[in-house]
This record gives structure tokens, sequence and C-alpha cells, in this order.
């Protein structure tokens, strides 16, 4: 889910634009398109055919509500797949069949979810409120309010549950009771795109990427910067050409972390000190995922793109997927996986960018990242649908 929002110095006033100035450049709230009004909206790449090298086969599916105008993803721990819904209903799956192991209804809409951890499955709505439950049994744990409207799924970490409002707040809550330890806060740009942006962490840092093109590291301790880079620089005449906020969830990998800005570049930093180690010019449309080898992300025409981690020259490009809207990648084994508008969900080669496998969900949107499992991974549709894969050898003919 993907649009246009205004935001004031406050930072309290944040609502979608309808419509804009004919002519001016338009972010499709729904379908993610980049476009000059409707008149410029392009049809979708057809799919082509390709030889399949890897065996992806279904495991189970299950179903929860839809997501509405918002984005859900799954998440697990040792046990259990974890679930959500716009209409408040939040679900524990049993991790190797995809049973029901509890459903609850929590009686108002949802906007953002689900984070897992410390016991714990955390969900946002649109009132700022967050709901902790007991992943055991659905059970309300605490909840918490906040300044603004959750649009990304909140983070657990070592006894902590961090979150962020739409008003461009970044929160700690403890994780046993809800109190708020500290609270971070940024003066918004004008036009802000009305996108979740996940945040990530490690022992040293929670980093969070930001609407303008920053990327910063806040101490778990206190919330104090401890350094703050620029993804990428707002370019252009109007407030709109100025729209270069980040993307997506930072992606971590050893001594980097990484990320993608709209209408600019991406970029990666080192972990420790925020020194810059290498960008490139690119119109982000999804955030980036990243591997041993390197950084994956997908341009605002849904071209899938690898960049070498190293030094950011890029091995190859996937662009059949043009206009399908696809979602942010996800790096898994040998893989890159990504899904599109239509539910299907392609595998490319990680090494050349191929296809290598393609299986379809309901034909309903792929919006939220995809969760990765030891052998294969889990998708949640924008109508509902749960789908756990498993990867497996292709039958020798």
């Amino acid at each position: 889910m993907m649009g246009i929002a205004k935001g004031s110095r406050s930072g309290l006033a944040v609502a979608l634009l309808a419509t804009l100035l004919t002519g001016c450049g338009t972010l499709d709230t729904v379908s993610g398109w980049v476009g000059m009004g409707d008149k410029a909206k392009v049809r979708p790449a057809e799919l082509v055919d390709f030889k399949t090298t890897l065996s992806v086969k279904r495991a189970w599916e299950a179903q929860i509500g839809t997501a509405g105008v918002y984005v859900f993803a799954p998440e697990s721990d040792a046990a259990a797949v974890y679930v959500a819904a716009a209409d408040g209903q939040v679900a524990g799956l049993d991790l190797a069949s995809g049973q029901s192991r509890w459903r609850v209804s929590l009686g108002q809409r949802l906007s953002a979810g689900v984070a897992v951890g410390e016991g714990l499955v955390v969900v946002g709505t649109p009132k700022g409120q967050i709901l902790a439950l007991r992943a055991s049994d659905g059970s309300t744990a605490w909840t918490a309010s906040l300044s603004g409207e959750i649009l990304a799924r909140p983070l657990v970490r070592s006894g902590a549950v961090y979150a962020r409002s739409s008003d461009g707040r970044v929160y700690k809550l403890d994780a046993k009771e809800g109190k708020t330890l500290w609270a971070y806060s940024r003066t918004l740009p004008i036009l802000m795109l009305r996108e979740p942006g996940g945040m990530s962490a490690d022992a040293q840092a929670v980093y969070a990427g930001h609407a303008g093109g920053r990327l910063t590291a806040l101490s778990p301790a206190n919330g104090a910067p401890l350094w703050e880079a620029n993804v990428a620089l707002p370019r252009g005449a109007t407030e709109l050409e100025r729209i270069a906020d980040v993307l997506g969830t930072p992606a971590l990998n050893g001594r980097q972390v990484c990320a993608a800005a709209y209408q600019g570049r991406v970029s990666c930093f080192d972990r420790d000190n925020g020194n810059l180690l290498w960008a490139r010019e690119w119109a982000a449309g999804r955030g980036v995922a990243m591997d041993d080898r390197s950084v994956y992300g997908v341009d605002a025409e849904s071209v899938v793109q690898a960049f070498e981690r190293q030094r950011g020259v890029s091995p190859w490009k996937q662009d059949q997927l043009r206009h399908r809207q696809v979602g942010t990648p996800l790096a898994l084994n040998e893989q890159v996986i990504v899904g599109d508008y239509q539910g299907q969900i392609h595998v490319l080669n990680r090494l050349d960018g191929a296809f290598v496998a393609r299986v379809a969900t309901d034909g309903s949107p792929v919006r939220g990242e995809l969760l990765p499992l030891p052998h294969g991974f889990v998708a949640q549709t924008a109508n509902g649908g749960i789908y756990a894969y498993k990867f497996d050898k292709l039958d020798k003919p």
C-alpha cells in the first residue's frame, strides 16, 4: 500500500492526497503504479514461459481476513506462524501443518502486523494503539497508545517492542508491560509516501529509514541517534519531485546496512559509524533484501535488480516483470523470491536473475514481505490467503 501523504511541521497532519493538479505525477494508493494520472498507467508485462529448474510445492494453506488498504505480513517463532488482518483477526498457525492453534478477533481494525518475540504477537491500529497478545493463546497481554497511525509492523527485540507512528516518531516500549521507555521524533517533509517503513536491529542499534531519504541508527538504551546518513537527497523543483522517502526495512548483513529510497538511490553504510560504503542512482519501488553476495531490490517499474554487496556493481536485471507491482524481494538460499499483483510468486536464480520456478496463490496481490522458513517460505495475500511453500528436488524424467 503506497500513496502520498501530507506532513506538517508538527507531524500531526497526515492525510492521503486523493487528487493532484492535472499533469502532476501521482502514485496510485492501491496499485502502486507511478504515472501521470490514469492515462499513464501501463499494461503489466505478460508472464513468459521458462523451464522450471526448482520444485516449489505448497506445504499448506490457511485463511485470515483481508488486508484492505493496509499491508500485513506473516511472522514466526519456532512453533507457529502468526498472521493478522484489517478486520481485527489475529491467528497462530501450526508451523508444520497450518492448522489453527488459536484465533481471536480484537474487535477493532488493525493497520499493521505482525511482530513476534518475547512470547508476544504485536499488532498496530489506525488509531495509534499497539496491542500485544500472548503467543501461547492470543490473550491480550497489554495495550499502549502512540501519537499516530501505525502503518509499519513493530519490531520485538531484547525485552522491548519498537514501533513507529505516522507522525515520524519511533518508540521503545517495555515488552512486559508496554510502558514507553523512550520516543525519538523528527520533522516530516511537506509531502511523503504513505508507505509502511520497517525497522531492523542488532545489539548496537535500531535502524530506521525516514521520509526525506535519511537512515538513522538509534541507541537502544535511550533513543539517541548514534549516526544518521543520507540514503538519497531530495531533488527537484516541486515538493512532489523532491519525495525521496526510504522504503521498506533496512537490510543487515555483516558490517553493512543497506536501504533504498523512492526517486533516489540504493545505498550501503558501515553499521558501526554510518560511513557510506557505496551508492547507486536508482528509483526504488520497494525495500531491499541482502545476502552474503548481493543486495536485491525492485525499482518503480518492477524491474528486479541485484547489486554486488561490496562494490554496488549490478550483475543482472530481471525486466520481465515490469509493472506487475512486485513486492520486496526475499533472499533465501540460492534464490530471490518476489510476489506480484496477481498473487504470482516468482523464484529467481540469485546468480543471474533467471526464472527457476513460479507458483500461484489466490490471485490477489502479495504486498507484504515474504516470511523465510528453513526449507521454504510463507506468503500472505491481500485477500487473506496464507500459503506455505517448500523447496523440493525436481523429479528426474
